[in-house]
């Protein structure tokens, strides 16, 4: 049996779940499709030029009703630790 891996997931949470969230900022989508983020959130979460965001879509009753950026690096590290040991797994079989 593989052993779990303790690490913390996209938000911080042992669980997955997210402790707390706010409304940081209302940005609107301008003809092209294309937002910008506030540079108080971009500093906030250290973003800087050339970072790459995941874009998650949440859905629910087959219509997207949450949108999630997450940093690229911070998601393929939360892929990994939760594939990683079931990928393993399958292996040594």
């Amino acid at each position: 049996m593989v052993e779990k891996k303790q690490s913390t997931s996209l938000c911080g949470t042992k669980s997955g779940a997210m402790s707390c969230c706010k409304v940081e900022a209302l940005v609107p989508i301008d003809a092209r499709g294309q937002i910008v983020l506030p540079k108080d959130v971009r500093d906030k979460a250290g973003l800087s030029a050339g970072d790459k965001l995941a874009v998650v879509c949440f859905e629910s009753g087959g219509e997207v009703c949450c949108i999630t950026l997450v940093k690229a690096d911070t998601f393929a590290e939360s892929v990994k630790d939760t594939l990683g040991p079931v990928m393993s797994e399958i292996l040594q079989e």
